[in-house]
Order: C-alpha cells, then sequence, then structure tokens
C-alpha cells in the first residue's frame, strides 16, 4: 500500500534541522536509504521547498528507492556526516508540485544537468513526488 499524505490539520509535522535543510539545500547529491532492509545508500536529486525536503525519481524503475517507499516508507538519508530516519510522503497537491518543478530548475542549472531537471518536471517523474521527514 503506498504511503498516505494526511491533511496538516490531523498530521503534527516533524521539521529538519536548519542546519540539514542548508546542507540538503546547498548540497548536490542527497544519499538516500529506501526501506528498512540492509540496502546501500544511492544518491538522487533533493530540493527543499518551504523548510521541506523533496525528492523525484528519474527512472520510477521497479527495483528503485521510489518504488521500494511505495512499499514500505521508512528509510535513512545521510546529511554531513549523519544518519537520519526519515519517512516517505506521497504528495498531490498540484501548487506544492509546481513549486518543487521550480525548485529543481533553480539548483540544477548546469549544461550538463539541465535536461535531467526538465525531465524531472514532466509527469512520469512529477507523479513520484515524494516528501521526506524526519521519523
Amino acid at each position: 500500500m503506498p504511503p498516505r499524505e494526511r491533511p496538516a490539520a490531523t498530521r503534527a509535522r516533524r521539521r529538519f534541522a536548519s542546519e540539514t535543510l542548508a546542507a540538503i539545500r546547498n548540497g548536490k547529491i542527497l544519499r538516500i536509504r529506501a526501506g528498512t532492509g540492509a540496502h546501500r545508500f544511492i544518491g538522487i536529486w533533493a530540493v527543499v521547498v518551504d523548510r521541506r525536503v523533496f525528492v523525484r525519481s528519474w527512472s520510477v524503475k521497479a527495483g528503485g528507492w521510489y518504488r521500494t517507499f511505495l512499499q514500505e516508507p521508512r528509510g535513512a538519508i545521510q546529511v554531513a556526516g549523519r544518519e537520519i530516519p526519515v519517512r516517505a510522503v506521497v504528495t498531490r497537491g498540484v501548487r506544492l508540485k509546481g513549486a518543487v518543478d521550480r525548485a529543481y530548475l533553480e539548483k540544477y542549472q548546469t549544461p550538463g544537468s539541465i535536461k535531467y531537471a526538465r525531465d524531472l518536471g514532466r509527469a512520469k517523474s512529477r507523479a513520484t513526488t515524494t516528501e521526506l521527514m524526519p521519523r
């Protein structure tokens, strides 16, 4: 069963520390491990929007991190030498997805990365917009 987005009024939103958000905002790669199994950490792109951390899958592979989070929404990220347990929550809001689109284009604008940043704004990847929240 996929992770569900609960209404804001019914959830107590946990936030990442300011230092963690700055490291994610300023870093190009976020190391992530989906699920609680003995998986390795991989590097993916992440953006910060309104003090919230978002990720998208570019390839949406069957055995990839996104599909793993759909089955088991717990995982971890590595930031500034620390491992932080996270929970993945699927994002449904159209306006929020638009803000995430813009954040990817602003953050990843080098000649080698702009194509992928644009691809992350297309329907296939946009549908995978996932918020990472500290557990």
